[in-house]
């Protein structure tokens, strides 16, 4: 590492960002502090670069700023990093947190190498990423409005016939056709089915948007390779795409375990060993989607009429990999039960698994 290189700790905020800028050869920060406008951020990159003797690298923690900074330091040539916020080193005897100390904390501990990079993802692949989380907050806002309206008539004493399975096109005809009759329950129910059905018409152009980059570069082949796997469709296959940025990043399957947070916790010492629940860190949202279609697994391994159109036209090593996931996990969930364990620990299992399946199918072919 060059010894000519000026580290900057960046504590950021919505509205002013403080930093800490450690000079090559000094012990101490000299803090400055700067708008977080591109204006702001362009008069700070003057400054140090008129201090600075050579290479200047800085790094702030990932959070609700997204890395909109990251790419503006990195254009103005001051190489910016995104830290991991929870894997920063602490002292268990602080008790006083500053915007300032923050930033002498971050400087130091850069300058030292002792933080967790974030893998940033592209401007592209972050757009894609929220199209994919935009679309399950509105599924979740359906899932809500549909509770308010079903409780709602429940307080009527408004029931669908019992047996029936609700939401179906037959259900909301039903819906549709209730006439109450006081004015304002007729007032509250039409406008129940009306959010209803605009947050149907979301859900759609969403559908329609995310069909639509699936089959386009770089996406297509990867989905492709996950629609192979029982329980993945386009939805889930893009999310995890989008949201892992690389898969290449991850050297083996443990590693993309770990980061998904579906390695047990241990808490081993002196010759004794101690494991725990899993250790749920990293990115929740493909952990969920995994452990979602580690559901599939729990029935006898077949391929139906669905998943036969997915598999048309892929790579015999990417449908043999998939088989073998089939076999191996509903043998794994049928033992696990066996042995008396929890549904939901089998199936957590049964994940943890699976990412390794999928890791092995989204790795390049050899040629």
């Amino acid at each position: 590492m060059s010894e000519d290189i000026t580290y900057i700790g960046l504590d950021a905020h919505m509205e002013t960002i403080h930093a800490a800028i450690l000079l090559p050869g000094s012990p101490e920060s000299v803090l400055d502090s700067f708008a977080n406008t591109p204006d702001g951020i362009l008069r700070f990159a003057r400054r140090i670069k008129k201090r600075a003797p050579g290479p200047i690298e800085s790094c702030y923690e990932a959070g609700p700023l997204g890395f909109g900074l990251q790419r503006s330091l990195i254009a103005l040539g001051l190489g910016d990093v995104v830290i991991a916020p929870s894997l920063i080193p602490k002292k268990p005897g602080e008790r006083i947190k500053t915007d300032r100390r923050d930033a002498r904390k971050l400087a130091d501990l850069f300058r030292a190498g002792l933080l967790t990079e974030v893998h940033p993802p592209t401007a592209e692949q972050e757009a894609v990423r929220d199209l994919c989380r935009a679309r399950e907050a509105a599924k979740g806002d359906q899932k809500r409005a549909r509770h308010r309206l079903s409780k709602f008539l429940l307080r009527r004493s408004i029931r669908w016939t019992a047996g029936r399975k609700a939401w179906t096109q037959a259900h909301q005809e039903w819906l549709r056709g209730r006439r109450l009759p006081h004015p304002a329950d007729q007032a509250i129910l039409d406008d129940h089915l009306l959010a209803l059905e605009q947050l149907e018409g979301r859900l759609h152009a969403f559908d329609e948007q995310i069909a639509a980059l699936a089959a386009q570069e770089p996406y297509v082949e990867a989905i492709g390779h996950l629609r192979c796997f029982r329980g993945i469709d386009t939805l889930t296959a893009l999310s995890i795409l989008t949201e892992l940025h690389d898969v290449q990043r991850f050297a083996s399957p443990r590693q993309l375990m770990a980061y998904l947070g579906l390695v047990p916790s241990e808490h081993s010492s002196g010759g004794v060993e101690k494991r725990g629940a899993l250790t749920k860190t990293g990115n929740r949202r493909v952990r969920r989607l995994l452990i979602e279609a580690a559901w599939h697994y729990r029935h006898r391994p077949a391929v139906g009429y669905r998943l036969k159109k997915r598999r048309e036209g892929q790579p015999a090593r990417v449908i043999a990999i998939a088989d073998r996931a089939q076999q191996r996990l509903h043998r794994r969930y049928r033992r696990l039960l066996e042995r008396g364990k929890p549904h939901n620990k089998v199936v957590a299992a049964v994940g943890r698994e699976l990412v390794g399946f999928v890791w092995a199918a989204l790795q390049p072919q050899e040629s």
